[in-house]
Formats: C-alpha cells, structure tokens, sequence
C-alpha cells in the first residue's frame, strides 16, 4: 500500500446497511464441531479501506457492502495486523508478526537474516524471504494431503519482470513490481504486485517445484472452478493494483479504488459461488488487508506523508522484531517519497463479508477477529494446527456468530 489513493477519513459515520441476524460481541463463538463439513475456501483479498468506508450508506463498493453482505455474513469487527500491507498478507498465510522490513513493503526482495524463534513461533531477525525451515499454510495443506493455489492477476504479463508462475523478483534486488506498469508495444499492462502474494516470501515455497504449478495467473481460476476435482481446497486469489481498489487512475484508464473492486467482485464471486466446489462445500471470504489512511495527507510536489492510527484488537501481539511506537519511515518510488507516522503497530477495522451455505443469509457478527483469527479459522477447518501466533492463547476462532447454518 503506498501513495496517491482515496483517502477517506477513518472517522467518517459507520451506516449499518445489513438488516437480519445479528449476533453480539458477547454471544456464542463456539467453533461448530462440524466445521470440517466446509472442505473448499477461497479468500479475496482487496486493499486499504476502512469498514466506515466499504460499509457506508454512500459506498462505492455496493454490490460488496450491500449484495454480497446480504448473501453471508458482515464481520464487522474485523482488522488488518499491520501497516502497510505485506505484513499482513504474511500474517494470513503463516502467523508470522512483522520485520522491519516486510512493515515496510520490502522494497527490496531479500533474505532474512535470523537469530532465533520465540516461544510462540516468531522468527526474529530482519529481511524479507523466510528460510524454509518457516512453515506456512500451504505447507501444512500439503503435507495433510489437500491442495491450494494462489491466483494473481497480471503475474507475468511482462515476463521481463516477473515470470507467469511463481512471480518474483530476484533475490536479493529492487522489486520493480512495486508500481503498476502501463501497456507498451510488446506487454499489456502489468498490475501484478509481489507483496500482495505473500507465497513468494517463503523458502518453503518458492524452492519447490509446485510453486510452479500453484501460484500461478489469475486466468487459471476459472477452469480450476470447473469441477470439484479440478478446484484446490484452499485457494487465494489476489486482483492487481487496480482492483484491488489499491491505485487510482489506473495505469490501464480503470478508475481504481472501491469502484474498480466492486467490478472485479461482480466478475469472479458468480463464478465461484456457482461453481460445483463452493455448492458443495465451499466457503468464501471477502477481506482487505488493512484499513484507509487515518489522516488526510500532507502532499507536496516531491512526498506525502501520512499518519496510521494503528488499532488492533484480539490482544493482537507486536512480534519481536518491531521497535517502540509511534514509528516514522519513509519509503522512496521512482523519486517521490512517501512518509509514514504509525502511532501503533496494529492494521485498523477493515469488515470482511463471509458466503457459504454454513451461512445464513444477512447474519452480523460484531465479535472482534483480526487475520490472525482467520489463519486460525482455516486452519481449524483442515485440522492442521496453528502457526505463530493463530495458536495464539485466548484468539478466537471465527464461530457459531458466523457460520449459523452450522451445528
């Protein structure tokens, strides 16, 4: 997440559109003993805005706020881990709490370097690319003998940057994928971002062959969905910059933001939602990595700058590796200087929408989850433990406040 984006206030007026089952903060969040029924989950990750803003009475992401709410569950109180971005992707796929510098987009691709693990499965040290002795999702679905893909829209529409499987950069260099590229002569215009693919930051993954075969162009999605067998149990699906409402104007000519996710969500969530593997048990869920901007920027010709509030919730950790708050950075794009104050390490109230016929229909859930939680979650689903801190003591399991049509 960085520069020249939407910037709603994360204080604007919350208008509560969902009418139907509401269930409280302090009613039931038992996990059903039947939530291994759900065998399919697909993620969609969109980018940077806050619940007052998707969930407004003024969105610009109706079909998000109001159709698809309607259809599932709103999780109201749910939150981004981090600021920026990468270390929340990180966070979904591993429990794994920020470095320096995956809390700061890692604008170079490069190796951790580590001195040590916490009791609670932290991995200390700086960098970004995890040694592969770090576990993630994926590697626990594999080794318990189900199957999952990331999808990334754009990943090798310039093969010069980015390869169409496995897309990264080279270890250890810039990561020229860090802004949106415009079509030339020879490309289309390549939106793909490595650090919304938060596969490519494991050794575990990218050393392996399958990585090949398992992160690949979002293009594949829809003939995956096709058949039960065809469809991966897990699947993540990341949009480009553009929609995943991260950029604005886009470099295509979309207009980005909560409109352009809005288009791609009418796309692909028919397309999932009818496909034989949702029907039969399939989960889909709808978040954003973090919240909006929580201040207005101050801009000049050559920088930005902007101020994080940084909530958190669910006795959300810090990691080992973060220094006291309130913290400032500045990251550098092509000459223009972004500058960050973050008064507290933790992501904000984004909202998620959660679909699956374990669901009823126009169910609320206000009991507070974080990305951690929805680790937590999918790994409770497949009965493969917990990493980092989704095994964290006391975090909620998403529960019976959400998956209502469960017992």
């Amino acid at each position: 997440m960085f520069m020249r984006h939407w910037l709603t206030s994360a204080f604007a007026a919350v208008a509560a559109l969902i009418v139907g089952l509401a269930v409280s903060a302090c009613g039931s969040t038992s996990t059903p003993q039947d939530v291994t029924a759900i065998r399919h989950v697909f993620v969609i990750t969109l980018e940077n805005e806050g619940y007052a803003t998707t969930f407004s009475s003024t969105t610009q992401a109706p079909y998000l706020a109001n159709t698809l709410a309607s259809q599932g569950a709103l999780v109201q109180q749910y939150y981004g881990t981090g600021h920026v971005s990468l270390d929340n992707y990180i966070s979904m796929i591993s429990g794994q709490s920020p470095t320096v510098d995956t809390d700061n987009d890692c604008t170079t691709y490069e190796d951790m370097t580590t001195t040590g693990t916490t009791t609670d499965g932290q991995v200390i040290g700086t960098g970004c690319v995890y040694p592969a002795s770090v576990k993630t999702l994926p590697d626990q679905l594999t080794a318990a003998g189900f199957t999952w893909k990331g999808y990334e829209e754009d990943m090798g529409n310039n093969p010069t940057r980015e390869s169409a499987t496995c897309g990264h950069p080279t270890l250890n260099t810039t990561d020229a994928t860090q802004t949106a590229e415009a079509a030339t002569q020879t490309y289309p215009a390549d939106m793909y971002a490595t650090r919304h693919d938060p596969f490519m930051y494991f050794h575990s993954i990218i050393d392996s062959p399958d990585c090949a075969t398992n992160v690949v162009n979002l293009t594949n999605l829809q003939t995956d969905l096709q058949s039960v067998a065809t469809t991966p149990n897990f699947s993540f699906i990341t949009p480009n910059l553009c929609d995943d409402g991260h950029d604005t104007d886009c470099v295509n000519g979309d207009p980005g933001g909560l409109t352009s996710a809005n288009t791609f969500l009418q796309k692909w969530v028919p397309l999932i939602t009818s496909s034989p593997a949702f029907q039969k048990d399939g989960l889909l869920i709808i978040n954003f990595d973090e919240s909006s901007y929580a201040s207005a920027p101050v801009i000049t010709d050559t920088s930005e700058s902007y101020t994080f509030t940084g909530t958190t919730c669910c006795s959300e950790q810090p990691g080992p590796n973060l220094a006291a708050y309130p913290q400032t950075s500045s990251l550098v794009y092509d000459g223009f200087t972004v500058n960050l104050t973050k008064t507290n390490y933790g992501g904000d109230q984004t909202g998620a929408v959660m679909i699956s016929k374990f669901i009823k229909p126009g169910t609320v859930s206000t009991v507070p989850y974080n990305h951690y939680s929805m680790l937590r979650t999918i790994e409770t689903i497949f009965g493969v433990g917990y990493l980092g801190y989704a095994g964290q003591s006391g975090l909620a399991t998403m529960g019976t406040d959400i998956f209502t049509n469960l017992h």
